[in-house]
This record gives C-alpha cells, structure tokens and sequence, in this order.
C-alpha cells in the first residue's frame, strides 16, 4: 500500500475573482471595487512572479 500523496505546500498562487460589474454603485467611490481589484491583481502578479522564480520547471 503506499502513502497518500504529500500536500503541496507551495501551490501555485490564483488571481483574485473579477468583481461583478453590477456591484459597483457608480457613485465614484474612492477606493471603487474594481480600484481594490486592481490591486488584488497587483500582489497576485508579484506572488506569481515570485513563485516561478521558485518552479521554473512550471513556467
């Protein structure tokens, strides 16, 4: 019988869920969701980066 596989413990970084366009309010908000997603997006690229620099036998 053989042992059940080790969980990944440096699994690759996901993007951030796009918000849904309906919830925006549209009143200019100061940070607006998408503002925030932008962000999100941001750090999810430099995880990425970072975390194919570690994998290159991924990339």
């Amino acid at each position: 019988m053989t042992p059940p596989p080790a969980p990944n413990v440096d699994p690759m970084p996901l993007p951030p869920p796009e918000p849904d366009f309906e919830a925006c309010c549209g009143n200019g908000c100061s940070p607006c969701i998408f503002d925030l997603h932008d962000l999100a997006m941001d750090d999810y690229r430099q995880k990425l980066r970072a975390w194919r620099e570690r994998h290159p036998e991924a990339s």
